[in-house]
Parts: C-alpha cells; sequence; structure tokens
C-alpha cells in the first residue's frame, strides 16, 4: 500500500500526516482536509489571531458575554472538568502569566510582576454557559492552549479515517493521534522523546489506536544559578511546579491523553506518580532524578 506522508506548519509546531492509500487522488482529497482542519482550528482558537474567538472573548473582557458555538462549549466542558480534577492547577485564564514569563530572557521575573497577574487568574470567575462565556474582569485572559492541539489532532484523524483512509497518523508537535481499522493489524512505530537528550527517544511502541500525548519541562524553561524551572506554573502562585520532568499518556483520544499527561505535570513528584498509578491508562513518566516510571512501551488496541 502506498505510503503518503504530508508536513506543514499550524499551531506554532511542525505537523506531519502519514496515511496508507491506493488512490492517489483520494488521498490528496483526505490530507487537504485534514490540513484545513487544523488550520480552521488555529484561527478560530488562536491568541495570536486578531479575529479568532479567543481574541473576541478576551477583548470583550470585563464587557459583554460573547456567543460560543457547540463545539467551544465542550471544549470549556472539557478544561473545567480538568479544572475539578486538578483542585484548580488546571486553569484556562493562567496563561496571563506569560506577562511576567519570557523564558528566552534568561532571567527570572519580580514577585511584584506575579502578584500584579494573580488576581486576573481564576477558572472559577469565568462565567460561561452553552451559548456564551464572559471575563468578568478587564484584563483577564483565556487561553486555549492546553487543550485545543490535541483536540485537532482527534479531529484530523477523524476526517482521514471518514475519507476512507485506513491507515492514518497525525502528527502535531508531538500530540499523536492515529485512525483507521488497519492500524490494529499493522500499528505505527513512535518514539517518546527523551526530556534532557536533544534528538534521542527515550522509549518505543507501537500505537494501534487512540492518542499519545506528552508534557514535559524540555519544552521551555529558565535555567538560573543551576535550578532549571521548567514553563508549567501553578495559577495560585504563579510559579513553576516542582515535579515531574516528563509524562506521556496514551488514551482513546488525544485529548484526553493530553489532559492527564498536564495534570500530572502540574502536580508534585509524589501526588503526580501516585494519581498516574490510578489513572487506568498507560504511561511513562521522568522524574527530576531522570528514573522512569510506568508502563507504556507495548501495543495499544
Amino acid at each position: 500500500m502506498p505510503l503518503y506522508e504530508h508536513s506543514f506548519r499550524a499551531m506554532g509546531c511542525p505537523c506531519r500526516l502519514r496515511l496508507e492509500c491506493d488512490d492517489g487522488a483520494l488521498a490528496q482529497a483526505a490530507i487537504a482536509a485534514a490540513e484545513a482542519e487544523v488550520r480552521r482550528l488555529e484561527e478560530k482558537y488562536s491568541r495570536y489571531l486578531p479575529d479568532s474567538l479567543t481574541t473576541r472573548i478576551n477583548r470583550n473582557a470585563g464587557g459583554e458575554p460573547v456567543a460560543i458555538d457547540p463545539e467551544t462549549a465542550g471544549l470549556l466542558g472539557f478544561a473545567h472538568t480538568l479544572w475539578e480534577q486538578s483542585d484548580g492547577r488546571f486553569d484556562l485564564t493562567a496563561g496571563i502569566l506569560r506577562r511576567a514569563w519570557d523564558f528566552r530572557s534568561g532571567k527570572l521575573p519580580s514577585q511584584v510582576a506575579i502578584d500584579r497577574l494573580l488576581p486576573l487568574i481564576g477558572w472559577q470567575q469565568v462565567q460561561w454557559s452553552a451559548d456564551t462565556i464572559r471575563l468578568p474582569q478587564r484584563g483577564m485572559e483565556i487561553d486555549f492552549g492546553g487543550c485545543v492541539k490535541e483536540y485537532a489532532s482527534d479531529s484530523a484523524a477523524g476526517l482521514l479515517a471518514d475519507h476512507g483512509i485506513r491507515r492514518a497518523l497525525v502528527d502535531l508537535g508531538g500530540d499523536i493521534a492515529v485512525s483507521g481499522a488497519a492500524c490494529r493489524a499493522s500499528p505505527w512505530p513512535v518514539g517518546i522523546r527523551h526530556p534532557r537528550a536533544r534528538g534521542e527517544a527515550l522509549a518505543g511502541i507501537l500505537l494501534a489506536a487512540g492518542g499519545l500525548a506528552s508534557s514535559g519541562d524540555y519544552e521551555r524553561c529558565l535555567i538560573v544559578e543551576g535550578r532549571r524551572y521548567g514553563h508549567i506554573l501553578n495559577p495560585a502562585t504563579g510559579w513553576p511546579v516542582q515535579g515531574l520532568v516528563a509524562v506521556s499518556v496514551l488514551a482513546e483520544q488525544c485529548l484526553v491523553a493530553g489532559g492527564s499527561a498536564t495534570l500530572a505535570m502540574l502536580r508534585e513528584e509524589g501526588a503526580a506518580l501516585a494519581w498516574l498509578e490510578e489513572l487506568g491508562l498507560p504511561w511513562l513518566a521522568v522524574d527530576t532524578r531522570l528514573g522512569v516510571h510506568g508502563r507504556l512501551g507495548r501495543s495499544v488496541t
């Protein structure tokens, strides 16, 4: 069966589609539809784009509610569940802390700068329903970055299946979803990135169904006086969580895998490992001493 590969850039990361199809025209139509879906979601939810829904919501903070559709309400509901399960550590309003944290500067922010932002953080303040959302304070912001890329991976994989593609893999910056009945007979080999050795794999798995998502402090970090400060921040304090180095989770959906990995990263190390043990999903975690925990090196069906 011919293998088609297509690469593009969206959502601030490299994206790749891999699929098998014996009809070249069908393969190209499926690829175009999957890429268009990723770009649609980027245009809708990116906080960097002036006409996105996210920008409209943030621009209207302190003002009137903004109308939302069922897709957005579903994402908000998922984020609300993560907020509850994390005791408030997963918070869509915490992205505003980027105003204080510049991980390219090599410098820590001042406590004054962080304290100025903390009152603007708090998912419990947000007023939302199936039809509207309102940020009650001027200056508040919402950021879908913690879930939309994983959602896009699932959505693109679903579109490939809808086009009749029997074996496909979607990789959006490491958030991976596979689809197609043939994947069960011939799983995709996937590597788990080593958190400290660039270009090296920590583990390899055969992914036959569902999604794989990883989270770690290697994405953005500061090292100041020998101490590492990762980009995953506690919304209650404004400072990085001192927990695990990296987590990967497998689930039926990439969205669920990503949410689970993030919730683990938001906990202190011991609590995170205990929570993962009870999760009921295959996972792999790396602690601060680079010890490896969990069970992920197998085919998932």
